[in-house]
């Protein structure tokens, strides 16, 4: 009966795309795609799909993520909705973003293959279609605030790490170089790391120690309150 109240409005679609950062060799990645049908077949997309019937916005999200990544219950964000009339060539599309940080080593090369996905450098972005290349560039500002307020590294470093790793994920984050010794000085206070009796020998002979997040503590900073300006 409700549909009789709404029967002389125009009925359009509604889409989810969902910016997938994962962090590699000192850089922010994305995951793309190549759009597999028309319009613009062939050309670089987010992974995406539309709200089916019974879905909720969020259950859309989490169904293409789960899809794309091959991990269940993976942490996500809403970025915002995207609704300029002519932004899909095919037909009236009404898209939210949603954003998800990932360890890019949890990923199979089989579930990359399957979706035709690659990561690809932010530095390096193609043109995407219609607004995606917008929707990374907010993702990016919203990430930005994230990182001054919550603590970062959980969704996108190893479950171990070396406080370098840890530094240059900040610095790929702000896009900037970062005082090794302000930026330790600012962790050590915050008491969130347990050093490890381990090294990464990696990238030096002598080796970084490695580290671990204390979930406990980091859950305790981001309900208090988090502030990590840099």
């Amino acid at each position: 009966m409700s549909a009789a109240f709404y029967q002389d409005e125009v009925k359009f679609y509604v889409a989810v795309d969902c910016i997938i950062l994962g962090f590699n060799n000192k850089e922010l990645n994305v995951l793309l795609y190549k759009r597999s049908f028309e319009p613009m077949k062939g050309q670089w997309s987010l992974m995406g799909g539309f709200v089916k019937s019974g879905e909720s916005v969020d259950e859309a999200a989490s169904r293409v993520l789960t899809d794309c990544t091959g991990i269940e219950h993976l942490f996500m964000e809403q970025i915002g909705a995207y609704g300029d009339v002519s932004r899909d060539l095919g037909e009236r599309v009404i898209s939210v973003a949603y954003y998800s940080l990932v360890n890019m080593n949890d990923f199979s090369p089989e579930i990359l293959e399957s979706h035709n996905a690659t990561w690809t450098k932010i530095s390096e972005l193609p043109d995407l279609i219609f607004d995606h290349n917008q929707m990374i560039n907010d993702t990016l500002s919203v990430l930005k605030k994230k990182a001054a307020s919550r603590p970062i590294g959980f969704n996108l470093l190893p479950e171990q790490f070396t406080l370098p790793q840890l530094q240059t994920l900040y610095e790929a984050i702000y896009q900037t170089l970062l005082d090794k010794r302000n930026f330790r000085k600012k962790l050590n206070a915050m008491d969130i790391l347990e050093k490890l009796d381990i090294k990464d020998k990696k990238s030096s002979k002598r080796g970084a120690f490695l580290y671990k997040f204390n979930e406990k503590k980091y859950n305790k900073w981001v309900e208090q309150g988090f502030d990590f300006s840099l």
